[in-house]
């Protein structure tokens, strides 16, 4: 009897710290912080639309985050070395992407935006930027929808790891493109002449990127089971209201 009570008293005591030795293991994420509003770092702390997010999943999943910061063109490297588990940088879905990664549902839905210096008559939508130089940021989708127009070998397209927003403004380059939810967020935060050109010109899904193994596949699902969660109870909702004043978590 006793020795029945002491392995019910040592199962019961494994099962109950099981969920602990789960949280040992943090959720090692990547991204720019230079990406302003989905990711910045503003006194030396990450912060942003994807920060809160993705500590939100965190405490869904009673996991600690640990953020690493690189540049973007390096954050699918690191990937890719396994210094980090996924990106959450606006990763937009690709074709290109799906044939080197697995990813979850998607948890952005936003549209590709060409901004100009303000007044700018030359370019005043995705169809105007023939013969013009064109900033997009280097990594990231941008450039491989801009190639993707019928047009696309009379465009000059420059990469930037950052500021393409600061020479546009000083006329350095004729326009900027990237999703349409940041360069609104840039002409309403940042005090540039920048004006918003024309309609979006192609949709774009963000998810996280994980790699095909059965750790990637099981990490994959668990963030899925946790962003079901908070989208139905009203989180990501929420987060996105704060930073947007609208809901992007929703197609």
């Amino acid at each position: 009897m006793k020795t029945l009570l002491i392995n019910t008293v040592l199962a019961i005591s494994l099962l109950a710290g099981a969920p602990a030795l789960a949280q040992e293991k943090p959720l090692k994420v990547g991204m720019s912080g230079q990406y302003f509003p989905f990711t910045f770092v503003e006194q030396d702390e990450i912060k942003g639309f994807e920060v809160d997010i993705m500590d939100a999943l965190g405490k869904e999943m009673g996991r600690d985050i640990q953020y690493e910061t690189a540049n973007f063109s390096g954050l699918f490297g690191m990937l890719q070395s396994g210094r980090i588990d996924t990106v959450a940088n606006q990763i937009t879905i690709t074709d290109e992407r799906q044939k080197a990664y697995i990813f979850s549902e998607p948890y952005v839905y936003d549209g590709a935006q060409v901004v100009t210096k303000k007044g700018n008559t030359e370019v005043e939508s995705v169809e105007d930027l023939k013969g013009k130089t064109v900033a997009v940021n280097l990594g990231s989708n941008f450039e491989a929808l801009l190639k993707e127009l019928p047009y696309a070998d009379q465009i000059n397209i420059k990469t930037y790891e950052s500021n393409l927003e600061r020479d546009t403004a000083l006329g350095r380059v004729d326009a900027f493109v990237m999703d349409r939810v940041s360069a609104s967020q840039i002409i309403k935060e940042k005090p540039l002449p920048l004006e918003l050109a024309g309609p979006t010109f192609s949709q774009i899904t963000n998810a996280y990127p994980f790699h095909d193994t059965e750790e990637g596949r099981a990490l994959r699902d668990e963030v899925n089971q946790a962003l079901a969660t908070l989208r139905e109870d009203g989180t990501l909702a929420s987060i996105s209201e704060k930073w947007f004043g609208t809901d992007i978590t929703q197609p």
